[in-house]
């Protein structure tokens, strides 16, 4: 499991990855900054857009169209969305 304030981001996922989280459902957000926290453990696959992550006592993360990333349970953080975001989600 991951540190309760780990972000995970692998660039260019599999095709077997992206395939599935293609039928995943879809969250989008126009540029805006606000906290987040995580309920649960959630896996994304961004479709457009940049956005930084900062976690509550961690360093900021930058994910970006193209990437997968996954979040931790119990994660507080700042979302800054420098460019409109659209991503399939799931909570694991």
């Amino acid at each position: 499991s991951l540190m309760s304030n780990e972000i995970v981001v692998v660039s260019n996922p599999d095709a077997d990855f992206v395939t599935a989280a293609k039928k995943w459902p879809t969250w989008d957000c126009e540029p805006s900054k606000f906290p987040w926290s995580y309920g649960q453990e959630e896996t994304c696959y961004v479709l457009t857009g940049r956005v930084t992550v900062t976690p509550n006592g961690g360093k900021p993360v930058e994910i970006k169209a193209g990437d997968k990333a996954t979040f931790p349970q119990g994660m507080g953080c700042t979302w800054e969305v420098h460019e409109r975001i659209e991503k399939h989600y799931k909570f694991n």
